[in-house]
């Protein structure tokens, strides 16, 4: 089956090649302003069908609050804020996103949720939170933004530094499913067009294995087939204690 996913791949890659081309030269630009309205209108399908999942991940945020004061949460890749409906009363939150479009949606999603305070959005990639001072916050919160940042690793390592001892990173990400599945051949061949309807989303990424390899001590991490598309059926949830 390898050698067939492989050139299904291939055919796919010459299909997508003009989006390349347009990509390199700039013409998809535009692309960074459309996107958080789809991302925003897809978000409301998602928690509905997700509901459980992010209650029940949610839930352990209890565990993390400080001594003293409110529990601080930075939350990267934000997007639309289609989280915040499951964070505590009173929780100070810190928001950031590569993409500054994203704001206009955000801004609908805290007024929504005044439940919270809100202290800043950031435009900001998860590799590089130089903004956020170490050992700072409670909980780091990254759900479906670590299948398409560029340096993984480099995104857990920021996290754990802007972590307090005891802190957690909390994550709800959508993975590569097992290699003996029809899933995992479609989420091979269709990546090409997924990287470029996605905004450089990746379906083929298997984010366990950076979570397991980021020194953190301890990792509650569940493999979960959601009930959604099946390129990105399969999910990892849980969380890691810095």
């Amino acid at each position: 089956m390898t050698l067939f996913m492989n050139a299904c791949a291939f055919l796919v890659k010459v299909l997508t090649l003009p989006l390349h081309i347009a990509e390199v030269i700039g013409l998809l630009s535009f692309y960074k302003r459309v996107f958080p309205l789809i991302v925003y209108k897809i978000s409301i399908s998602y928690n509905d069908k997700m509901n459980d999942n992010k209650r029940e991940l949610f839930r352990n945020l209890d565990k993390f609050y400080p001594t003293k004061g409110s529990l601080r949460i930075l939350e990267v890749g934000c997007g639309s804020g289609a989280n915040f409906e499951h964070y505590p009363t009173g929780c100070r939150i810190t928001c950031t996103d590569p993409n500054p479009h994203f704001q206009k949606y955000l801004k609908k999603s805290m007024t929504k949720n005044d439940h919270l305070v809100y202290d800043s959005f950031i435009v900001a990639s998860g590799e590089n939170l130089k903004a956020v001072e170490d050992n700072s916050v409670d909980v780091v919160v990254c759900t479906l933004v670590l299948c398409s940042v560029q340096d993984t690793p480099k995104v857990l390592q920021e996290a754990k530094r802007v972590l307090r001892p005891g802190g957690a990173f909390f994550f709800l990400e959508h993975v590569v499913s097992d290699p003996s599945s029809w899933i995992y051949f479609f989420q091979h061949v269709l990546q090409p067009f997924w990287y470029y309807f996605g905004d450089g989303c990746e379906a083929t990424r298997a984010t366990w294995k950076h979570l397991e390899a980021a020194g953190f001590s301890d990792l509650q991490l569940r493999h979960i087939q959601a009930p959604l598309f099946f390129m990105i059926k399969p999910h990892i949830v849980g969380y890691a204690v810095k």
